[in-house]
């Protein structure tokens, strides 16, 4: 009886292992122009992944007329044919809070432009996902834009979701959409404190078992891209994208002072950016036992399992940050 008991259990940690119903790797892709280098294609390759979410174009206001317009839409120097794509459009919560919006108006020249640029490129897709950080203020009239989108399109909708919103659902709302993707990244304040603006812990945990209540089917984005936080005389003056500790560390204007803090040791361009001496870069990145730790708590405080996990986001530059089976390991933890 005991050798069969020992069995049972092997048999069912085998099997657990083994399940097929861990959740999907995918990306998001968040350039101006879609063009995968060698890296990056080798990376969905390796990771089989059949899904990208690209970021179609932001809807701001005109800074003239004040009217709601697309703002640098994608162009396709290469079509994805290979892969399920999703179009992102991003619309910024001023655009809501504009009286006298016409939501109808804004729906429909929102869903021509996704069809605009789809038939362009020989693309069809079953879904759209809606980014908006709405809030009280803009709840009523954002949901009333889910709606339109999801009759006028007659597609799979999907909109991102931040933690306060999940937090606070019952003021905040739940928009009607098929499912939400939960934007685990951003957490922090940017700050010239030693904080991590990208993931804090300690913020991100005063959230997390508001997800067991919260009754929408989410996947989850995790963050992959790093950047500096520009300081002068502790105030923090902007953001630099694409910069690192070792980009700073192989440049003799820059002298490391601390963990993540570098001091301009000599007046320097870099990256179109003029730096006065003394000034000061923090590095803010994820590391993989970050992602790591994001997944866990994630699982461990998740009312349903993930579908998908989405990286945000697909750039040779944040791929060369990590070992390539990041991907596969973060997913194991769900």
């Amino acid at each position: 009886m005991k050798k069969g008991f020992l069995l049972s259990v092997f048999f069912f940690l085998l099997t657990a292992c083994n399940r097929n119903d861990k959740p999907i790797i995918a990306f998001y892709y968040w350039k101006t122009t879609f063009k995968l280098s060698e890296k990056e294609k080798v990376t969905l390759e390796e990771n089989n992944v059949s899904k990208i979410y690209i970021r179609y174009f932001d809807i701001d206001l005109h800074p003239k007329t004040k009217v709601p317009f697309p703002v640098s839409p994608i162009h396709f120097k290469e079509k994805p044919t290979a892969y399920n794509i999703v179009p992102v459009v991003y619309l910024k919560n001023q655009v809501l809070l504009q009286p006298n919006l016409n939501i109808d108006d804004l729906a429909q020249k929102t869903v021509n432009f996704i069809n605009t640029i789809n038939q362009k490129n020989n693309l069809n897709g079953q879904e759209i996902q809606i980014d908006c950080d709405w809030t009280l203020a803009t709840k009523t009239i954002y949901l009333e834009f889910i709606e339109k989108i999801k009759k006028l399109s007659h597609k799979k909708l999907s909109a991102t979701i931040r933690l306060h919103q999940v937090k606070y659902f019952k003021k905040t709302k739940i928009p009607n959409v098929d499912s939400g993707v939960l934007m685990y990244y951003n957490i922090g304040t940017i700050s010239a404190d030693s904080s991590n603006s990208i993931y804090e812990k300690k913020i991100a945990d005063r959230y997390l078992k508001s997800l067991k209540k919260y009754p929408l089917q989410l996947n989850f984005a995790l963050p992959i891209y790093s950047w500096a936080v520009h300081i002068k005389n502790q105030k923090v003056i902007g953001l630099k994208s694409k910069l690192n500790v070792s980009d700073l560390q192989k440049d003799t204007n820059f002298v490391k002072i601390k963990t993540n803090y570098f001091r301009v040791k000599h007046a320097n361009y870099k990256g179109g950016t003029f730096y006065e001496k003394d000034d000061l870069l923090k590095t803010e990145a994820i590391t993989a036992a970050d992602l790591t730790e994001m997944a866990e708590d994630l699982n461990e405080n998740s009312a349903q399992a993930p579908k998908e996990i989405i990286f945000y986001d697909l750039d040779e530059f944040n791929l060369n940050n990590y070992e390539k089976n990041i991907f596969e390991q973060v997913v194991s933890c769900f």
